[in-house]
């Protein structure tokens, strides 16, 4: 089965920059930054791409947006947006809903780029730099744009559990509340999961709900 973490942001979104490293994105300087050769023609709508740190994406778009407001820009930067999706994480029993970023370091942008709106988000605390071809930012496919919107409404919450097979659980409910076991198989599909269980000395697979176990 294709899960989230087998999918890469290529499969998306093309030619994307390396992670940078160095200092915090807080402290990337300004004055280092170059400008494009020349804005864009025409005055058209597009969704690009920037790239920041990765576990920075929500300070990039907390940062963009006040400078959008700060800097009257906003008949010219529209939407700031972080593809993410629904993640139910399940530990100790119980069940804990979460936003996961479907693609770690980047935030998508609806802008007309022009020089001065280039230069508003180039310079946002935090952004490293534009997804494009050398200096040119590449505005985003529409039928792209629309693969990542699908994909961060239609889908289904996924599960993240905190054991693996061989682990030894606790049952929490169930007729077999309190019996302990090992983790046979986890079957992410169906939010199930397999335990053996010692039931009057032999070893039984017990089938079970992810809220139904705990690691013991």
């Amino acid at each position: 089965m294709t899960t989230k973490e087998d999918e890469s942001v290529e499969d998306v979104i093309p030619s994307l920059p390396e992670e940078t490293e160095g200092l915090p994105a807080e402290e990337t300087s300004s004055d280092s930054l170059s400008k494009p050769d020349k804005p864009a023609e025409g005055d058209a709508r597009n969704w690009y791409v920037i790239h920041c740190y990765s576990g920075y994406e929500n300070k990039v778009r907390k940062n963009l947006e006040q400078r959008i407001e700060t800097m009257n820009m906003k008949d010219k930067i529209f939407d700031v947006v972080i593809p993410t999706q629904e993640e139910i994480e399940v530990r100790d029993g119980k069940r804990r809903t979460v936003e996961r970023h479907v693609f770690p370091g980047y935030v998508l942008v609806n802008m007309i780029l022009e020089e001065e709106s280039w230069f508003v988000v180039r310079n946002t605390p935090g952004v490293t730099g534009f997804v494009g071809m050398g200096d040119d930012p590449t505005p985003l496919r529409p039928e792209e744009v629309q693969s990542i919107l699908r994909r961060m409404e239609d889908e289904a919450p996924t599960y993240r559990v905190t054991y693996k097979p061989g682990d030894r659980v606790r049952i929490v409910d169930g007729p077999f509340n309190d019996f302990r076991g090992t983790v046979d198989e986890i079957n992410m599909e169906r939010s199930k999961i397999r335990v053996m269980v010692n039931f009057f000395g032999r070893e039984t697979p017990v089938e079970l709900d992810f809220l139904q176990v705990e690691k013991s």
